[in-house]
C-alpha cells in the first residue's frame, strides 16, 4: 500500500477510580472506558522522512508536529520491532477535543500503529500492537480496542464488557487542563487519605450497560478526577449545572477534563440537549457509544 486511512474513536470514562500515588509516579486505576463515535481520521503515505500535519474544527495550536507527537512515536515503535527502515507522512483530521479528557492523542497513536502496520506490511499481531500501545500511553490500548472495556493498572490492562448503545452530548471547553496537573491536584486534595481502587466496577454499572438503561447508568457514573478538574477550572461546574437545567439524564467531567459529557435518553432527547446548549452559546455535539476501536478504511 502507498496510502492508508485509519479512524480511531474518542473515549469517555463511565467510571474512573484513582488510587494513591505510588513510588513509580503512577496511580493504580480502575476505569470503565466507552468509545464514542467522535473520530480522529489519520492518513499515512510512504515518504523519505517523517512529517505530520493536522486539520480539524478543534483548537490545534497546542499539538506538537515533531518527534514529540505520539503519532511519530508510534511509527518509530513499529520500526523498532519490525526492522522496517522507511518513513511516512501523516495527516490527522481531528474531531476529538485537544486536551479535553477524551484521549484524542491516544486515538491518534492507536491509528498510527494500525496505519503503518498496513502501509509497511509489517503484519504485527493485535497482541504486538497492544504491547506497543501500552508503551506509548495508558489510554492507547483502549483506543486500539474500542467498544467498552474495564481498564486496570494504569488503564492499559483491558477486559471487555457488553453494552447496548447509549446517546451522549459532548460539550468541549476552550481551556486546556494538563492531565498530570489534575492528578497532582487530586493528590493534594486527598492528602494521606487516598482509597484503594475497587477490583471491579459496580454490578449496577455492568447491569445498566448490558440492559442499555440510561437512567440506571446515570446513578453509576463516577469520576475521581472531577473534583480536582473543577477546582482548577470552576467554570466546568457551571456547564454541568446547565446540563441539569436542560434536562440531561446525567452529566459528568470526561476523564481529566475539561470536556463535559451528558447522557440522553434517546436520539430525540439528545437532539433537544444539543439544541439547548447551542442556544446558550455552547459548542455541543451528539455522539453515540460504544464505537469500534482504531480500524483501517478500505481504499
Amino acid at each position: 500500500m502507498a496510502h492508508v486511512t485509519v479512524k480511531a474513536p474518542g473515549k469517555i470514562n463511565l467510571a474512573l477510580h484513582v488510587g494513591p500515588l505510588e513510588a513509580s509516579g503512577y496511580h493504580d486505576l480502575m476505569s470503565v472506558f466507552q468509545a464514542v463515535d467522535v473520530w480522529e481520521t489519520l492518513t499515512a503515505e510512504d515518504a523519505s522522512e517523517f512529517s505530520l500535519t493536522v486539520s480539524g474544527d478543534v483548537v490545534l495550536d497546542e499539538i506538537p508536529l515533531d518527534e514529540n507527537n505520539l503519532v511519530i512515536k508510534a511509527a518509530r515503535a513499529v520500526q523498532r520491532v519490525s526492522g522496517f527502515e522507511g518513513a511516512a507522512a501523516f495527516h490527522i483530521d481531528k474531531k476529538v477535543p485537544v486536551g479535553g479528557g477524551m484521549a484524542g492523542g491516544s486515538a491518534d497513536a492507536a491509528a498510527a500503529l494500525v496505519a503503518v502496520d498496513a502501509l509497511w506490511g509489517t503484519k504485527l499481531s493485535q497482541v504486538q500492537l497492544l504491547e506497543l500501545a501500552a508503551e506509548l500511553g495508558s489510554d492507547v490500548p483502549f483506543s486500539l480496542e474500542g467498544y467498552t472495556q474495564i481498564g486496570r493498572g494504569r488503564g492499559h490492562l483491558l477486559e471487555p464488557v457488553d453494552s447496548l448503545p447509549f446517546h451522549w452530548v459532548i460539550v468541549p471547553q476552550t481551556l486546556h487542563l494538563s492531565t498530570p496537573l489534575v492528578y497532582s491536584t487530586l493528590d493534594g486534595l486527598r492528602g494521606e487519605s487516598a482509597p484503594a481502587v475497587p477490583s471491579a466496577p459496580s454490578q449496577g454499572l455492568v447491569d445498566a450497560l448490558f440492559a442499555g438503561d440510561a437512567h440506571a447508568l446515570a446513578g453509576e457514573l463516577v469520576n475521581d478526577l472531577a473534583a480536582p478538574a473543577i477546582s482548577l477550572a470552576p467554570q466546568i461546574q457551571s456547564v454541568l449545572d446547565r446540563g441539569t437545567t436542560l434536562g440531561a439524564v446525567a452529566g459528568m467531567v470526561s476523564g481529566s477534563g475539561p470536556t463535559c459529557v451528558f447522557l440522553a435518553e434517546d436520539t430525540q432527547h439528545q437532539t433537544r440537549l444539543v439544541d439547548g446548549f447551542q442556544g446558550e452559546g455552547f459548542h455541543a455535539l451528539g455522539a453515540s457509544s460504544p464505537a469500534r476501536g482504531a480500524h483501517l478504511l478500505r481504499n
